[in-house]
């Protein structure tokens, strides 16, 4: 594959996760958790996007929420654990895809809050679209007013794209596609 085709990072939220009396870090989904996760599953389906690699944050509730989305999915992408996504900002989150070799096209990464929806806000810039430059959409403006209003919701994925190597990946040089969350 040629550096110079799109790439697409989708984003993915864990789904609502319970509050028992364990660690953060083993915290499980909720019932209605369990549920949005499928829903979010069969709406990355929707999509069409043929994923080459998942990478999964190694708590309990994303990688419950991984486990029922991939279900979904027509084929099963190679899944990494990676430790480092827990509790990561989203420059460490951009590190993380940095690493990721440049024969795979489509990643999903599924992570926690703040850092997804920070990670979603930060690799389109300021601004997205015409502002940058690239082709802006309607769905990228709903993306980024829904983002900017509601924040990233639990199970919420955002699919962002951009042209070049993962290693050249930094703030500012991808747009914000879509944005999609289960209803509230």
């Amino acid at each position: 594959m040629s550096v110079a085709e799109p790439r697409r990072i989708v984003l993915f939220r864990h789904a609502k996760a319970d509050w028992p009396q364990v660690t953060d870090h083993e915290r499980p989904l909720a019932e209605r958790g369990r549920l949005d996760a499928a829903t979010a599953g069969s709406r990355l389906a929707d999509t069409g996007i043929p994923f080459d690699l998942a990478l999964c944050s190694t708590a309990v509730r994303t990688r419950e929420t991984w486990k029922l989305a991939v279900h979904e999915l027509a084929h099963r992408p190679k899944t990494v654990y990676e430790e480092r996504l827990y509790d990561a900002s989203p420059g460490e989150l951009i590190a993380v895809l940095n690493e990721t070799p440049d024969d795979a096209r489509n990643v999903i990464l599924v992570g926690h809050n703040p850092s997804v929806q920070g990670l979603s806000e930060t690799l389109p810039g300021a601004e997205t679209g015409a502002e940058t430059g690239a082709d802006a959409s309607a769905g990228s403006a709903e993306a980024r007013e829904w983002l900017k209003q509601r924040g990233f919701a639990a199970a919420g994925f955002a699919v962002l794209s951009f042209t070049g190597s993962w290693k050249a990946l930094e703030p500012g040089v991808a747009t914000l596609d879509d944005y999609w969350a289960p209803s509230e």
